[in-house]
């Protein structure tokens, strides 16, 4: 209890030095790279895209800062952002510090539709489309179930629902792995489960940007809900909340960001997991700071994770592998030296 005022002081303070933070991350991933850029040459690319006038820079640094580390930056920030902030909605929600936003199967929703659209060798627009209405599926599937179950605990279903849901699509993905040419397709089904952001565009921005936005007004909108949310049903309703239209609501919302996210960059793992515990260090469990300190938090990770994915090797690393070998011990660290409780 004594913790709790602290960590609402430190609130503002906090989001203030994060977000100068990720401001310092982004500048970082554009000056990073083969091609040597200039912090001037950002101001001065930025400043003529948006005027219309002449930059002064050479044509092939205006390309490559306008059309290659720009478009892969904003998409790092609101994949990041996304992952953190339904991690965080998911962890109050079900009032469970384990949880991640795939526990509804959204991620294997999204893995089985993108993997069929490889499979079908479709346009890269129609895999993401098939993986953005796989996760959507699936979480609405898990739903169907949960309604049709009312005599159990309502989460205890959605979360077992979700774990048999999950199980059977990637049982589908392995089969189509295993039915896919080895010479075109397998790589490519491999190369988009290990997550990636090296084919994104400004057009991939303008697809993700909407869904975010729409999926984070809810979100903002009910954040003093959310915090009565952690508590049991009955005590909610007592207060109050309905509870069932919220987390329907919430759900929806968290269900959208994700499914948005991945649709784009793949399976990308612990981020919805591994940040919500790391801005409740910083602010508490009172989701209104919760919620931009977890996405500042996952946007300044999942940029600088990127960074370091084109940048450590000749070859640019998977993101999930590279977000996993660093996400899973720094969780164990948190693990063996938080003294509080997760709430």
């Amino acid at each position: 209890m004594q913790q709790q005022p602290k960590a609402q002081h430190a609130g503002p303070i906090a989001i203030g030095a994060l977000a100068g933070l990720l401001v310092a991350v982004i500048l970082v991933a554009i000056l990073t790279g083969k091609y040597p850029v200039m912090p001037g040459d950002i101001f001065a690319v930025v400043v003529a895209k948006l005027s219309g006038g002449e930059s002064g820079v050479a044509p092939t640094i205006e390309t490559v800062i306008w059309n290659v580390r720009l478009p892969r930056v904003c998409a790092g920030i609101l994949v990041g952002a996304s992952l953190a902030a339904a991690g965080a909605v998911y962890q109050g929600l079900f009032r469970n510090p384990l949880v991640s936003p795939d526990i509804l199967g959204v991620s294997a929703g999204a893995s089985f539709g993108a993997v069929v659209g490889i499979f079908l060798s479709l346009s890269v627009l129609a895999i993401q489309g098939l993986a953005f209405a796989g996760g959507l599926a699936a979480v609405a599937i898990v739903y169907a179930i949960g309604s049709i179950v009312r005599e159990r605990d309502p989460i205890l279903v959605l979360v077992l629902a979700g774990v048999a849901i999950g199980a059977l699509l990637g049982a589908c993905v392995s089969l189509l792995k295993v039915l896919a040419d080895p010479y075109n397709q397998l790589p490519a089904i491999t190369f988009w489960l290990l997550g990636s952001l090296a084919s994104i565009n400004r057009a991939d921005l303008g697809s993700i940007l909407p869904a975010v936005l729409v999926a984070l007004l809810p979100m903002v909108l009910l954040r003093w809900r959310m915090n009565l949310m952690t508590l049991d049903d009955e005590e909610a309703r007592a207060l109050g909340v309905e509870t069932r239209w919220i987390r329907i609501v919430i759900v929806a919302a968290a269900t959208l960001m994700t499914a948005a996210a991945v649709s784009t960059s793949g399976i990308i793992g612990w981020i919805g997991l591994l940040v919500p515990h790391v801005a409740r260090m910083f602010v508490g469990p009172d989701f209104s700071r919760l919620l931009p300190t977890s996405m500042l938090i996952g946007a300044a990770y999942m940029v600088g994770v990127d960074t370091l994915a084109r940048s450590i090797a000749a070859i640019e690393v998977p993101l999930g592998i590279l977000a996993a070998a660093i996400g899973a011990p720094f969780f164990l660290y948190l693990l063996l030296t938080t003294r509080r409780g997760w709430q």
